[in-house]
């Protein structure tokens, strides 16, 4: 996901001169062709996160449209405020490429967790937030970016996760996707996790309960319509690789109550929990402790319906 995602950045730069590039302490190789061929717009620049989001407005006040990469936790929570005055106040087009979305840095421990990167963005007047479900999913997305007028912050996984949106042609910001049809229960996920509502709705099909699955590559805007659709179902279930305070299930849940319409047996909020992930290992190893595999996924659904029937 990640390497289309860049890959894409450069072909975008190719079409556009307005395109520019700014990573922050990557690593060599990274898009060594568009260094090359275009020096005047790519920019490494060093461990100074809060530096790259007021160049990158600066970039964007002259005209052009940044693309800024680097590890998720780092372009979110130590430039914080540079991202709400630079970049939001300003409603500035700048496109912030945040590596390792939710548990992807699980071997580095909770200091690389972004865990909370849904909640504080989605917060911020103007931005937008996407988290695409895999690669072919990124490539439809990025080809958006060009004429989009506001700050964006696109959600990364690690890469190498399952297609599921391969029947897909377009990306439309703000739009859902069905990607299975379902009458009992609706799950509603993003990210990488919407492979993984795929699995469980599967499983839970066996019991004999049809489970709906509705990914929402864009959590702000959010698409209302196809939410308030969803909790016409018996339950309502979100999904998702990040806190449950403030990320997707948050959002989901604010809509229903502003309409005052939530489904028969409730909304189900499926994430971490609220403590930090202290365990080293794996991304699975991470998702199976939190019970975000799904066998786990699946068994809080079960045992939801029994507890409100």
């Amino acid at each position: 996901m990640r390497k289309t995602c860049l890959n894409l950045v450069y072909e975008l730069a190719k079409k556009d001169p307005r395109v520019v590039f700014v990573g922050s302490d990557l690593g060599p190789g990274v898009l060594d062709d568009m260094k090359r061929e275009m020096p005047d717009r790519f920019f490494m620049e060093g461990v100074s996160e809060q530096h790259i989001i007021g160049m990158a407005a600066g970039l964007a006040m002259e005209g052009f449209i940044p693309y800024v990469n680097t590890i998720a936790t780092f372009i979110t929570r130590r430039c914080y405020e540079q991202i709400a005055i630079d970049l939001c106040l300003h409603d500035l087009p700048v496109r912030l490429i945040a590596n390792g979305g939710g548990l992807v840095y699980a071997p580095l421990g909770p200091t690389h967790l972004a865990t909370e990167d849904i909640a504080i963005t989605r917060t911020l007047p103007n931005m937008t937030v996407v988290a695409p479900s895999d690669a072919d999913e990124m490539a439809r997305f990025m080809a958006t970016t060009l004429d989009w007028p506001h700050p964006i912050y696109i959600r990364l996984g690690k890469g190498g996760d399952p297609v599921v949106t391969g029947n897909q042609k377009t990306f439309e910001i703000g739009r859902s996707v069905t990607l299975r049809d379902g009458t009992d229960i609706q799950i509603i996920s993003t990210g990488i996790m919407s492979g993984r509502a795929l699995d469980a709705a599967e499983a839970l099909s066996i019991d004999g309960i049809s489970v709906g699955v509705i990914h929402l590559p864009t959590i702000k805007p959010m698409d209302t319509v196809a939410v308030l659709l969803a909790a016409k179902s018996k339950m309502l279930v979100t999904l998702e690789e990040h806190f449950k305070a403030g990320g997707l299930g948050s959002a989901v849940s604010e809509v229903l109550i502003d309409a005052n319409q939530i489904p028969e047996r409730g909304i189900l909020r499926l994430g971490l929990d609220d403590t930090f992930p202290l365990n080293y290992g794996s991304q699975d190893e991470l998702l199976e402790a939190f019970g975000l595999q799904p066998p786990g996924i699946a068994d809080s659904i079960r045992t939801a319906l029994n507890v409100r029937n």
